[in-house]
This record gives structure tokens, C-alpha cells and sequence, in this order.
């Protein structure tokens, strides 16, 4: 009896270390590459460094200075205002999508949109970026074309402090959107149907099926996607850094962007990565309000 015990317990010790086995090259690699960055980047902020001369260590001197930059105010609210035309946008029209993808359809249609839509999302950002700048050509591209056809006169859609973020809000969406819509689409799919067709048999309307059954049941999936919008959103830089420069003024400069200038092209290393830092921390802060409050929307 005793004998068998052990072999039990060597058994479970075995398959224990086995486990650890295949999981650890996801923590090794969580560590190198996510950890260990962000350890070495709170390291950097806290010193004066140009790349040319031995860092300086200054303390908290990189963190005091993004209180007293003047610039650093406008470049938060043009990014939270980005923020807040993206990811509503990515929501609503690829929840839409979604529901007109998961009506009945011939499924080699319903494939066929579903590439359609999540093409864009596969081709780099900035191959995305540099085609939406020739759409948004003032003089050559077709955006301005076709509304002249309409009897609109030529936007500056890049030049211009007011449609420059529509630009750049329109560029995002139009990649990203098709992940969305699979997600969404995936999510509606794992349902079971027989809640609909009660529903049918209760008499409700397609309506208040979608009220009172996908919503519900596809809360969760809201959930993961507003969650890694907000983060993408804020973290947004290739299409603004191609399309505008930033530009005009900070009128479409995000955080990232003045990030990569204090330390690629300032060579001001501890102020960008103090940036880093306080990027991460809104992120934080945004993401752990997200999950406080699905508690009281989201079903499982």
C-alpha cells in the first residue's frame, strides 16, 4: 500500500513538472520581454542619459519635468480625444457588421466578407497609413474627388486641425475595424439558439432579442475588446506619425509619438521613458476601472 502511494505521489510530482515544463517558455518570455523592459525603462527614468555620455543620475527630476512641460497637456488631451472617437467607433460598427454577418447567408458570402473585413487588419499600419494619405490627397485623392462629385468643396483632411483627426480616426477604424466584427461575430455564434427561438416562440421581436439575449450573453466579449481598444487607442502612432506628423500643431500628436521624440530624436532618454511610465500607469488605471465596473454589466 505504502509502495503504491509513492508511485501515486511520484506520478503527480512527474506530471506537476511536466506542466511546469510547457508553461514556462510563456513566462520566460513574459519576463524577458514585458517585465524585464518595463523594469529597465523605470531604471532609465530615473537618470539623465543622451545615448553619447554616461547617464546622470537625476532621481525623480524626468517625473518632476512632466509637471512643468506645457506640452505635455495638449498631447494627453489630444490623445484621450482620439481615444474617444476610436473606440467607439471600432464598437458600434463592428458589433453592427457582426450582426448583418450572422444572419443567415450562404457561407461562402458570409466568408467572403469576413476576409473582406479582416484583410485590412493583417496589412501593416503603416502600408495602411501610407495609402489613406494618398486618399486624403487634397488635390489627387479620391476622398476629395468623389465629394466634389457631390458638390463639396476640397477638405484639407490632413492640413487641418479640425478634420486632421477624422483622418486619422478613419484610417484606424478602417484596419482595425474587421477584427472587431470577428470577434463580435464569434462571440454572437457561441450563443445557443434555443434562447432565440424561445424567443421567437414568446413572440419577440429581432429587437428585443438583441436587447434581451446577444447583448447580455456578449458582455463578456464587449468586455475584452472595450478593454484592449482603450489600450491600443491610447497607444496609437503609426497612422498619425505618416498621415499628419502629428500635425497641424499637436492638433493630432499622441502621447507615443512625443515619446519617440524625446528619445529618438532628442536623445532624451530618461524624460521618454518618465512618459513611458505615466503611459502605463493612465493605462493601468483605465484598464482596472474597465474590470471594477463590468462587475455590474457583465454576465458570464
Amino acid at each position: 500500500m505504502a509502495e503504491k502511494v509513492l508511485t501515486v505521489k511520484a506520478m503527480k510530482r512527474r506530471e506537476m513538472w511536466t506542466a511546469y515544463a510547457f508553461i514556462a517558455p510563456t513566462f520566460i518570455g513574459f519576463f524577458i520581454f514585458i517585465i524585464g523592459p518595463m523594469l529597465i525603462s523605470f531604471a532609465i527614468s530615473l537618470f539623465d542619459w543622451n545615448l553619447l555620455t554616461p547617464p546622470k543620475y537625476i532621481g525623480l527630476g524626468n517625473f518632476e519635468q512632466l509637471f512643468r512641460d506645457p506640452r505635455i497637456g495638449s498631447v494627453y488631451l489630444t490623445t484621450f480625444k482620439l481615444a474617444i472617437m476610436i473606440v467607439p467607433t471600432n464598437m458600434v460598427l463592428g458589433m453592427v457588421l457582426a450582426v448583418l454577418l450572422d444572419r443567415n447567408m450562404p457561407g461562402l458570402v458570409r466568408n467572403f466578407f469576413k476576409a473582406s473585413y479582416f484583410f485590412p487588419f493583417v496589412v501593416s499600419a503603416v502600408a495602411v497609413s501610407i495609402i489613406w494619405t494618398f486618399m486624403f490627397h487634397r488635390d489627387l485623392g479620391p476622398v476629395n474627388y468623389y465629394l466634389g462629385l457631390l458638390g463639396i468643396e476640397r477638405i484639407p483632411w490632413l492640413n487641418s486641425s479640425t478634420y486632421s483627426p477624422i483622418a486619422v480616426m478613419i484610417a484606424d477604424v478602417w484596419r482595425n475595424v474587421g477584427f472587431y466584427v470577428l470577434v463580435f461575430l464569434g462571440g454572437m455564434q457561441a450563443i445557443p439558439r434555443d434562447f432565440y427561438e424561445a424567443a421567437e416562440v414568446d413572440g419577440a421581436s429581432a429587437w428585443r432579442q438583441f436587447r434581451h439575449i446577444t447583448l447580455p450573453l456578449l458582455s463578456p466579449t464587449i468586455l475584452f475588446l472595450g478593454v484592449i481598444s482603450v489600450i491600443g487607442a491610447l497607444q496609437i502612432f503609426e497612422q498619425p506619425q505618416i498621415l499628419t506628423n502629428g500635425g497641424p500643431g499637436d492638433a493630432t500628436r499622441t502621447i507615443v509619438m512625443y515619446l519617440y521624440e524625446h528619445g529618438f530624436k532628442f536623445f532624451d532618454m530618461g524624460y521618454a521613458s518618465a512618459i513611458a511610465i505615466s503611459l502605463f500607469a493612465i493605462i493601468l488605471v483605465f484598464t482596472g476601472l474597465q474590470l471594477r465596473l463590468s462587475r455590474r454589466w457583465v454576465f458570464y
